[in-house]
């Protein structure tokens, strides 16, 4: 094995300040794996329910009739600790990239009262038509939305 270069070196894990939208989440005694830690997929689950909770409580989301709604269309996570059950955690969410169909979130987990993130994890929907789940623009009262997630430059 060999020693990594600085460059190479993990970097900092994000801090709970830098999310503007935050969503306390509590863990389910399914979702611990036999290692006694929640699983991974779990993770993926929980970035889904905080972000369309969010667009849900704003009144810009109904699953049933939304004319317009995000599919994910790529995800990805790093684990810095594990959470397990019972245990109620807090996923920040903010937009890195807000383009004409498609939005790149990213999401991550906290213990409460932790300042550094066990998980940062990201994902892209697609906004698509209903009928044709073709792109479509992303709605002007969602993209209004998204805009005041959008990450801050760093200092």
């Amino acid at each position: 094995m060999t020693e990594q270069a600085p460059s190479e070196a993990r970097p900092q894990r994000a801090r709970r300040a830098d999310f503007k939208h935050h969503r306390v989440i509590t863990t389910r005694w399914m979702d611990n794996d036999v290692y006694g830690h929640v699983n991974n997929v779990v993770y993926y689950s929980f970035f889904d329910t905080a972000v369309n909770a969010a667009l849900i409580e704003a009144g810009l989301l109904d699953t049933a009739s939304s004319a317009v709604f995000g599919v994910v269309v790529e995800t990805g996570c790093r684990y810095s600790a594990s959470i397990s059950f019972p245990e109620s955690i807090e996923a920040g969410i903010r937009v890195a990239h807000l383009g004409n169909s498609s939005v790149r979130y990213e999401v991550c987990l906290f213990r409460i009262g932790d300042e550094q993130a066990v998980a940062e994890g990201h994902f892209v929907h697609v906004y698509v038509d209903r009928k044709t789940r073709r792109p479509a623009p992303i709605p002007a009262d969602v993209r209004a939305f998204l805009q005041s997630l959008v990450r801050e430059p760093a200092a």
